[in-house]
């Protein structure tokens, strides 16, 4: 593995940064702002406009008045614009995922595949959007006529993170507009050029003004202000528990429904029947995608007992094949972490570790002093008093521990609060069925990590939230029923 890395220069231009609102983008003016930070080289790229109160108000406002023309807006007429703004991201993919790489720091391929997903979600809710279906219930009186019908709940208040800014703002805006809501949406900071080029797209797809806002500041003034507002009527959250939970509590002051797609702590179940190789490879791939900064990555591996042995040197080897360096080199496998608070707190969650007993089988230590590289890292011996056996990594590392039996295995997978994701791997039938059944997540792979598509939904329960997003489940948060019985 790479002990040092250099940063690629070559002549790309990242983009300016604005506010969107009302349909205008809005430089910064004097406009507080922050700065955005190249992760692999460490060096400011950029610095997004912070909103103002006022421009808080005028937005809410738009939002408001928007809301009362798209929600009429047939759902043929909505599809077309989502289509298109599928086409659009299409077709300007190759300039979106570099200025993702460049604002993220994740590796090209990566953002290759979230551009495309990105895309797929407002193709995919074009369609699901003229599905809105009401129904007619018999009634029991022949003069009654009994109609359920689906409408848009009303205009929504979006938070979204930096790890994934291409897939996390499509998915959520593609589903609102799919039911007919307007969105005022909070991007993240940390790379917001991404999330502004999928605005952007939207725009140039000839979606009404306003009917989409894009708002950057600080989370808590920006989310307290949108969420007590008497405007919104819907909240969804991607992020931290506890920030999720403040949300929640925020969200309750207004009786607002909140859909909240919270932390994981993705357990793996290898059993000895598995085709270990496979496992140990697809393994390490999928726990440092993303630099493991990825909700529903692979973070516990559990083997079976006769199979540990063999398993840990097959994916520490496989992880010490991965190329670590600036994601713009094609070579990249995993790039840097996002920004510094990431790379003190894995250095901090390894060094627990190591000082609670556990051992370092390969990486634990950061690469170069440039960017924030940290070499994708493998634990054993991890005791449970260490702090990585309880708190969501969100890093490049993994942990592995052995258990017995089946019953062992899921009463440690299951024995975190979070049920967002977890795996396993067995090529017996029974077992496949009673870790499908046994295992408390609400996404489940088994002999495979491919979870994300546009058609599945996504979503998990306890404290990794509630609601689901993509597939038919998707648009639910965004729709009202009303019931509606007529002599």
């Amino acid at each position: 593995m790479n002990q040092t890395v250099e940063t690629v220069t070559q002549s790309f231009e990242y983009d300016d940064l604005y506010l969107f609102i009302g349909g205008e983008w809005i430089a910064a003016g004097h406009r507080e702002t922050s700065p955005v930070v190249n992760p692999a080289s460490g060096q400011i790229i950029g610095h997004v406009p912070h909103a103002t109160s006022e421009d808080l108000d005028r937005a809410l406002a738009i939002a408001q008045s928007s809301f009362a023309i798209w929600s009429k807006t047939p759902a043929y007429s909505r599809a077309r614009i989502l289509k298109r703004t599928a086409e659009l991201i299409r077709e300007r993919a190759r300039h979106i995922e570099r200025l993702m790489t460049t604002e993220e720091g994740k590796a090209l391929h990566e953002a290759e595949y979230e551009i495309a997903a990105a895309a797929d979600y407002f193709e995919w809710f074009a369609e699901q959007g003229k599905r809105a279906y009401g129904r007619v219930v018999p009634a029991r009186r022949p003069e009654v006529q009994q109609l359920v019908k689906r409408q848009p709940i009303g205009p929504v208040a979006a938070f979204t993170p930096w790890n994934f800014p291409g897939i996390t703002p499509s998915r959520k805006l593609a589903a609102a507009l799919a039911a007919g809501c307007s969105v005022i949406i909070k991007a993240a900071e940390e790379c917001p050029a991404t999330a502004l080029a999928i605005a952007r797209a939207l725009d140039d797809a000839g979606l009404p003004k306003g009917v989409v806002q894009m708002v950057f500041g600080v989370p808590t003034q920006i989310s307290s202000h949108l969420i007590a507002s008497p405007v919104i009527h819907k909240v969804t959250f991607p992020g931290s528990v506890p920030v999720g939970r403040l949300l929640a509590a925020q969200a309750a002051q207004g009786v607002k429904p909140i859909t909240l797609e919270l932390g994981g702590h993705g357990p793996v179940l290898v059993f000895d029947d598995a085709d270990l190789d496979e496992a140990a490879a697809l393994g390490a791939a999928n726990r440092f995608r993303g630099t493991g900064q990825v909700c529903i990555s692979s973070t516990r591996f559990l083997i079976q007992r006769r199979s540990y042995a063999h398993f840990a040197d097959q994916f520490v080897a496989a992880t010490e094949a991965l190329s670590v360096g600036d994601g713009l080199d094609p070579a990249t496998r995993v790039g840097p972490l996002a920004n510094q608070r990431q790379l003190d707190k894995i250095d901090a969650l390894v060094a627990d570790a190591v000082q609670h007993g556990a051992r370092v089988l390969t990486g634990g230590k950061r690469i170069g002093q440039a960017g924030f590289f940290y070499a994708p890292t493998v634990l054993a011996d991890v005791p449970f008093e260490a702090r990585v056996m309880h708190e969501e990594p969100f890093g490049p590392i993994a942990i592995l521990r052995p258990f017995d039996t089946l019953e062992d295995g899921l009463a440690e997978a299951n024995r975190l609060p979070y049920a967002l994701s977890a795996y396993a791997f067995t090529t017996n039938a029974r077992t496949a069925v009673a870790v499908g059944d046994g295992l408390e997540a609400g996404m489940i792979g088994i002999n495979h990590f491919n979870m994300i598509n546009a058609e599945l939904p996504f979503g998990g329960f306890k404290d990794s939230g509630y609601g689901s997003e993509g597939g038919e489940e998707g648009i639910e948060g965004y729709l009202t029923t009303k019931f509606i019985s007529q002599v």
